[in-house]
């Protein structure tokens, strides 16, 4: 259990603009000192308003919101222990890197004989020593980025929060810039706070993730627990690739629960923490890297689904195959490319049987 004091408190915050459009309704969380933090979810759910109003640049209709025990109500962005990176940079194109990095200690005052020190360290940190020359258009993308950290780190704050940092960069250097991130909170120490609508940058760069939906935080949780053991259908959905399949909850067998599916027949699914009632609806969900793909009838003790291949999609190392049932039902399944072959392992039109663990399938009742 993670013991770390909360150095962020969000009590109950909502924030409405022009009186009726909800941008952020009811949030209630914390977050930890020290920890990497991802706010996820689509466009428009709320994600970037709460990240602004952490920073100060918007200010909350309800609720309140404490950074390091501190109630931030009237604390300007300027007197909150926070530096925020923007998803543009920000950088000034007119100095170059050094004075880039030094501009927030000039302007509150740093003696002069400190700020060179604090400038060095602070490009070290973000592998940019003896950069300090360059003007910005000498750099690239990725370089301009460690000057906008760099930037934020100097002023040393309690808290970082990251803005899309890594969206105007190149899938292979956004890949890279990741784990410079990760590399990066790990050797300050402080928390980081970085709102992104990529899942996979969320997954592989946060300690913890808050989904969210239309203004509301549907699930706070680790990568693992997220992915494995989603909440909800919005959560099961949007965190990776997700089979999903409406059902009806027919009775109970033992501890299990028995749940009627459409093309699937009976399945027998543990009740785990769904409030789930005889007669209810529910879905039922499994990854597709948990379905295997047989030419042969599996066993009764699997749930399984006959079909033919609709489609198979190539990425080098997996392939994603979509088998269509005959009622017209498509259930994706990922199949890892391990031999070196450039031959088709299954075609357009086969006729195969996909199945998987029981203790594999999610049952969600909301």
């Amino acid at each position: 259990m993670d013991t770390r004091k909360p150095i962020i408190s969000i009590r109950d915050v909502t924030k409405r603009f022009a009186g009726t459009v909800t941008a952020v309704d009811q949030v209630a969380m914390e977050i930890r000192e020290g920890e990497f933090f991802a706010l996820l979810g689509p466009s428009g759910c709320g994600k970037t308003t709460l990240l602004r109003m952490i920073a100060g640049f918007e200010i909350p209709t309800e609720g309140e919101i404490l950074i390091d025990g501190q109630d931030m109500s009237h604390v300007p962005p300027n007197r909150r222990p926070i530096n925020m990176v923007f998803q543009s940079y920000a950088v000034f194109p007119h100095m170059n890197v050094f004075d880039n990095v030094a501009y927030g200690l000039k302007v509150t005052g740093v003696p002069k004989e400190q700020i060179r020190g604090r400038v060095e360290e602070a490009l070290d940190l973000v592998k940019l020593g003896g950069f300090g020359t360059r003007k910005p258009d000498q750099l690239s993308g990725g370089q301009r980025q460690r000057v906008a950290l760099a930037r934020a780190l100097v002023k040393r704050p309690k808290v970082l929060l990251l803005d899309e940092p890594l969206s105007a960069l190149d899938a292979k250097l956004r890949e890279a810039m990741q784990l410079e991130l990760v590399r990066l909170q790990h050797a300050v120490g402080i928390t980081f706070i970085i709102v992104t609508h990529d899942q996979n940058e969320a997954l592989s760069m946060a300690n913890r993730i808050a989904v969210m939906e239309a203004g509301k935080v549907r699930q706070v949780a680790a990568p693992a627990q997220l992915y494995e053991y989603p909440n909800c259908r919005f959560v099961a959905d949007f965190i990776g690739k997700m089979n999903l399949f409406e059902g009806q909850m027919t009775g109970v067998a033992g501890e299990r629960v028995v749940i009627e599916v459409t093309g699937l027949g009976q399945v027998l699914l543990a009740a785990g923490d769904e409030q789930v009632t005889t007669g209810g609806q529910v879905g039922i969900a499994v990854r597709p890297e948990k379905v295997r793909i047989e030419r042969a009838q599996p066993g009764t003790d699997r749930v399984a689904l006959r079909g033919r291949v609709s489609e198979v999609a190539y990425y080098g190392d997996v392939s994603y195959v979509f088998i269509t049932d005959d009622s017209g039902r498509s259930i994706s399944v990922n199949m890892q490319n391990e031999a070196r072959s450039t031959a088709q392992r299954v075609k357009i039109g086969d006729e195969l049987w996909c199945s998987w663990d029981p203790e594999d399938t999610l049952l969600l009742a909301r």
